[in-house]
């Protein structure tokens, strides 16, 4: 019986940090045996918002090289760059030709983001997640892992297939797989440094609001001294009213391997100045060995471009297949 597959990507948009790592790769490496993989580095998303076109390409190696430092397996996954295969750009438009225009503009990450960027807000933001629907769908994965707040791009996906196989399909043959959401719950969300109801971001332009994968000994250690905390001592979970106490206690729960009981044990008469030196230094030994091993892969471009130039062929293949199926049921001619 063969194993279902299992889809998801992350942008090129700076280094990654440890709600990524925590919040889904490390899921990732954890099941990944369980499934035939997919992951790709997702640059054509990239540009949704402004960026640096200088730094575009280093930084989509970087992303590559961390899917292998933090554990993805080669002999499960498959790593490749979503650019590299045409069939993503060619879908999405397909798909954007059967998709409502208010599907998009009800978008919750559309809707905020479009408020940060004003009248530049460009089209790309509002048509992104039809392109990412095109990125799922390509390879028809049985599931796809998503935290909470991608849920409703995933929910897209399922309305954007669900349309597709309606009025060019049929129920004993649709064209595209309908795929579920894979959502870890313990670490699903890793909250900012600086602000405990918020996410942990890329796009938070405070540096300090979160701890790269990347980050030395002692930038980690700065940030952890410096984070937001409150004044009471004694350190608990689930307080409403603490909700920096509950994020840190949880970063220091998902690093060290600890149960929640244990930690709640060992920090429940803790005050800050004995318990962020102690974060810390669990953040430092958890990060080590991904960092020896981003070097590593890094050392070696060779190696890394020929992870990306194999898993490119795979994907394409199958990319290729799915996309095929979509215009021959659209009604296209076939290139002979």
């Amino acid at each position: 019986m063969s194993k279902q597959r299992v889809l998801s990507g992350v942008q090129p948009t700076g280094n990654l940090h440890l709600g990524n790592y925590l919040g889904a790769i490390r899921n990732w490496v954890e099941i990944q045996s369980q499934y035939d993989n997919y992951f790709c580095v997702v640059d054509l998303h990239a540009i949704t918002v402004p960026h640096n076109p200088a730094t575009l390409a280093a930084d989509t190696y970087t992303i590559a090289a961390l899917y292998l430092a933090c554990g993805i397996d080669l002999n499960y996954s498959s790593i490749f760059v979503q650019s590299h295969v045409c069939a993503h750009s060619e879908l999405a438009w397909l798909l954007n030709c059967i998709t409502p225009l208010n599907w998009l503009q009800d978008m919750i990450q559309f809707k905020e983001k479009a408020v940060k960027q004003g009248e530049n807000v460009s089209a790309g933001l509002l048509d992104y997640p039809v392109l990412m629907a095109a990125d799922i769908l390509l390879y028809e994965p049985d599931k796809v892992p998503v935290g909470e707040d991608q849920k409703q791009h995933l929910e897209l996906t399922r309305d954007i297939a669900a349309r597709l196989n309606h009025q060019f399909g049929s129920p004993e043959v649709p064209v595209l797989k309908l795929p579920n959401p894979l959502i870890r719950k313990e670490g699903a969300r890793v909250m900012s440094l600086t602000d405990g109801t918020r996410k942990m971001s890329k796009s938070d332009p405070a540096e300090g609001s979160r701890i790269n994968l990347l980050d030395s000994p002692d930038e980690i250690a700065k940030k952890i001294k410096r984070c937001k905390t409150d004044p009471v001592r004694g350190l608990t979970f689930d307080d409403p009213n603490r909700p920096e106490c509950n994020n840190l206690l949880t970063l220091y729960t998902l690093l060290s391997g600890k149960t929640k009981e244990a930690v709640a044990a060992e920090c429940q008469d803790m005050g800050w100045g004995q318990f962020k030196p102690l974060l810390a230094e669990v953040a430092v030994e958890a990060l080590k060995p991904i960092q020896q091993k981003y070097k590593d892969v890094m050392d070696e471009r060779g190696y890394l471009e020929s992870v990306l130039r194999e898993g490119r062929q795979k994907a394409e293949a199958h990319a290729n297949e799915t996309l095929r199926k979509v215009k021959a049921a659209l009604g296209y001619s076939m290139p002979v």
